[in-house]
């Protein structure tokens, strides 16, 4: 083994054991299973959309004018539509509910029920109503007709319901929610670093392994006046390791 392939051993080596030492540190691992966790939600959610085919596979219904069949807090899972022929218009309770924006306001999302569709110019044209209301929805604004919307407004249709589920995130929205994240955070970071804090500083003695042992090393290294790159190897490894 020539003195090259000997230094290289010395590397790996010195690398291995200051690595272990890194992920022995709870920090270290807190923050890799942060990453693992966030990386699992983020690669869910991308998932779900292209499986779904829209940008809202999941929402929580607002307000009750769907009930019965929606209630406030459900969670709803929304599939994106290729064609208006996905969708069935009738009266309840047998036409497709659908997710629009609102004409007036596209950052808004309606769930309401598709009951009548009308063909105009090539485009199609749906007249929706919340089962609960008394009247069919009227809208104007942009992509509407007599009321009606066109599917330029559409996200989906509903194909499945997770009762309550839809509390947490509306829970969240609210002033009380965000103040409770927060208090939450700050709680997880007291208890994390105060302890930490309140520990002793190291006395001069203790001095930090990746100081103490390239100089322990350096001085085995002296000790045997340069006596070959083999020494060198041992001096640097049981520096390490009698830490």
């Amino acid at each position: 083994m020539n003195n090259t392939e000997e230094t290289h051993r010395v590397g790996e080596r010195v690398a291995q054991i200051k690595l272990s030492r890194v992920l022995k540190n709870s920090y270290v691992k807190t923050a890799v299973l942060l990453i693992l966790f966030l990386g699992g939600v983020f690669a869910f959610w991308f998932g779900l959309r292209a499986a779904l085919r829209t940008e809202y596979p999941l929402l929580a219904v607002a307000s009750g004018s769907m009930m019965p069949k929606l209630n406030v807090g459900d969670l709803i899972i929304v599939q994106g539509l290729l064609n208006a022929n996905e969708i069935y218009a009738a009266p309840a309770p047998d036409g497709t509910i659908i997710v629009f924006h609102r004409p007036t306001d596209l950052g808004e999302l309606i769930v309401h029920r598709a009951i009548k569709t009308v063909e105009n110019s090539g485009t199609w044209y749906f007249q929706t109503k919340g089962d609960n209301n008394n009247s069919p929805d009227y809208w104007s604004g942009p992509e509407t007709l007599n009321g009606m919307i066109s599917t330029k407004l559409l996200v989906g249709k509903v194909v499945g319901i997770v009762p309550w589920i839809g509390n947490v995130p509306l829970f969240i929205r609210t002033p009380t929610g965000m103040l409770l994240i927060i208090l939450l955070f700050l709680a997880v970071l007291f208890l994390e670093y105060i302890p930490v804090l309140s520990k002793k500083p190291k006395t001069g003695n203790q001095k930090s392994l990746f100081l103490e042992a390239p100089l322990l090393g350096l001085r085995y290294v002296v000790r045997h006046k340069f006596s070959g790159v083999g020494h060198i190897t041992r001096g640097f490894i049981a520096a390490y390791q009698k830490q």
